[in-house]
């Protein structure tokens, strides 16, 4: 309901966009302007923030001991002589980070038969990831990270205030717990052909080098 004795002449009421809702007994003002402003500031905030960590290849892992889906808990240290891929993503069932899942899935044979680990973390909890991985019968661990401090010592932890997400990025780590790989820019429809891609050609390094030892 406009207010009694609002102007509504001049430039600057002529460069705001305004919408009505109806709602309950009148209606109501919304500048279009304001709300994209802040939209666009949180989304900034999200995905512009900058990296925390030192992370490089050739680094050592840093260490982790988290749940999966059935309460198993998952340590770096069981993967030792074992080249593991760890997929850090935001959100269970949301629509990239479920492409990226169903795009593992259905690679993971490929992974078996490199004798690949592939475990996926997110700051959601083991009820949430029990659902997310029977909906899409995801057959890898996804380990649950519901501090975000293991997200935080790979620098892949966003913060909203009280909200907590695990960003977008990937590590492989190769048999001596060092890390061989990082992505920080995943495309979630295309992540799973790269990582198999970089994989074949660190471990025809490794076998070349051993080769010659």
């Amino acid at each position: 309901m406009r207010r009694a004795g609002r102007a509504e002449t001049g430039p600057l009421w002529g460069a705001i966009h305004r919408t009505r809702f109806r709602y309950c007994r009148g209606t109501f003002d919304v500048d279009i302007n304001r709300i994209r402003q802040l939209l666009g500031a949180a989304q900034a905030a999200v995905f512009a923030a900058p990296q925390a960590t030192g992370l490089e290849p050739g680094d050592s892992a840093p260490s982790f001991e988290l749940p999966d889906q059935h309460g198993k808990l998952h340590r770096l240290s069981d993967y030792r002589g074992q080249w593991l891929v760890v997929y850090f993503y935001p959100r269970d069932d949301t629509p990239g980070c479920t492409t990226e899942a169903c795009e593992f899935r259905d690679d993971v044979v490929i992974l078996k038969r490199m004798d690949v680990a592939l475990l996926g973390v997110s700051t959601d909890d083991v009820k949430s990831h029990q659902k997310f991985a029977g909906k899409y019968h995801l057959p890898f661990a996804l380990l649950s990270d519901a501090r975000g401090e293991v997200a935080r010592r790979y620098g892949s932890l966003m913060s909203m205030g009280p909200l907590k997400f695990a960003k977008r990025h990937t590590f492989i780590i190769d048999p001596d717990g060092r890390i061989a790989r990082i992505y920080r820019k995943v495309r979630p429809r295309e992540h799973s052909d790269r990582v198999i891609a970089d994989l074949e050609q660190l471990r025809a390094a490794q076998t070349q080098q051993g080769s010659r030892s």
